[in-house]
C-alpha cells in the first residue's frame, strides 16, 4: 500500500530561495578631469547621472541597492532621487574607487546578500540587458562574474560574498578590485556583452557629448 512521502528526505522538495544580489554603485568621483564637476550630478536626460545608474541597476533585478557618494555627497542626496536605496558617505573618496568599493561591501555586510554586482555612475552606455546578463552568472557565494567587451574585461562586476573580505583588503587607490581579479584570473567568468552595451566612461569634457 503507497505511503506518504516523506518530503524532508524528498530531493524534489528542495527548493532553494533564489540568490541575493545586491547592486552596488560606486558614485564617488569629483570628476577632476571634468573640471571638478561630480559626475553623479552630471546631466543625463535630464536628471542627475546617479539616476540613471540606479534605475540600470533596479531593471536588471538587483535588490538591495546600495548607493557609494563622495563628491558633493549633500548635494547629490538633495538633487537626485534616490529613494529605496542604502545611501553611504565615502569621507575618502578623493583617495580613489578602491576606497568607494570597500566602503560599499562593508555596507553590505549582514545584509544576506549572496554577492554584489559593482556598476559605476559614469557608463550610462551599460543598460539593464547587460547587466541582467551578469547577474544571471551567478552560481554561488565563491562567484567571480565580469563583463566583457569584444574579449576584454570590463564591468560591471559581480563578486560572491565569501570573496568580499579579500577584495576589500586588496582594494586601494584607483586599482579597485584589479588586484583580486588579476590573483584569480582563473575563476573569472567572462559575460560577453559587447552586443547590447557600449562600456564608454564619462571622464573628459568631450565625453559629456555622449549623454542626452
Amino acid at each position: 500500500m503507497p505511503t506518504d512521502v516523506d518530503r524532508s528526505t524528498d530531493p524534489s522538495s528542495d527548493r532553494r530561495a533564489p540568490a541575493v544580489i545586491a547592486g552596488l554603485l560606486l558614485a564617488a568621483g569629483g570628476g577632476r578631469r571634468l573640471g571638478g564637476r561630480p559626475k553623479a550630478l552630471l546631466s543625463h536626460r535630464g536628471r542627475p547621472l546617479v539616476e540613471n545608474a540606479v534605475r540600470v541597476l533596479r531593471e536588471a533585478g538587483c535588490a538591495p541597492i546600495h548607493v557609494v557618494l563622495g563628491a558633493s555627497a549633500a548635494e547629490v542626496r538633495e538633487r537626485a532621487d534616490l529613494s529605496g536605496c542604502v545611501v553611504v558617505d565615502n569621507p575618502d573618496w578623493a583617495e580613489g574607487m578602491g576606497s568607494s568599493l570597500r566602503v560599499g561591501l562593508t555596507s553590505l555586510a549582514g545584509t544576506g546578500a549572496d554577492a554584489a554586482l559593482v556598476s559605476l555612475v559614469d557608463q550610462p552606455g551599460i543598460g539593464p540587458a547587460a547587466v541582467a546578463r551578469v547577474r544571471e552568472a551567478y552560481r554561488s557565494p565563491s562567484s567571480l562574474v565580469a563583463a566583457s567587451y569584444d574579449g576584454e574585461r570590463g564591468h560591471p562586476v559581480l563578486f560572491g560574498s565569501h570573496r568580499w573580505a579579500d577584495i576589500a583588503a586588496t582594494a586601494t587607490g584607483d586599482q579597485g578590485a584589479r588586484v583580486h581579479l588579476r590573483e584569480h584570473a582563473g575563476d573569472v567568468m567572462l559575460v560577453e556583452c559587447g552586443d547590447i552595451a557600449a562600456a564608454y566612461d564619462i571622464d573628459t569634457p568631450p565625453d559629456l557629448a555622449r549623454l542626452d
